[in-house]
């Protein structure tokens, strides 16, 4: 199974396996371990992808891989998009009591920071 173009590197499976939690739980340990390897491969087959979309087409395929990366790897939201998306839920929430005016000074000060 080794010679696999997707079989992760012996030195990167020690380093899974080095970083992975709860070591003293064998499942929860495995699991981790089995978890990096799938994106890993995910990761590569996504990258040959990208890379066979270049190689294909000259003038649009870096265009399209740019496309293909950011549809299947999309970054996941700020801190800041995340505490918007939090006040927004809470606003008709029972027991949460925040007036318009006060929810609209936290959403613009959240909208001031920084990503």
């Amino acid at each position: 199974m080794t010679d696999h173009p997707i079989t992760p590197p012996p030195e990167l499976v020690q380093q899974w396996k080095r970083t992975a939690p709860h070591q003293s739980n064998e499942h929860e340990h495995y699991h981790y371990i089995t978890l990096c390897a799938a994106q890993w491969g995910a990761d590569q087959e996504l990258e040959a992808c990208c890379e066979w979309l270049i190689a294909w087409d000259t003038c649009e395929g870096e265009k399209l891989a740019s496309f293909l990366r950011e549809g299947r790897r999309p970054k996941p939201p700020s801190l800041k998009e995340q505490a918007c998306k939090l006040l927004e839920s809470y606003l008709g929430a029972s027991g949460v009591k925040l007036t318009v005016l006060q929810r609209n000074t936290i959403r613009r000060a959240l909208e001031q920071l920084d990503d």
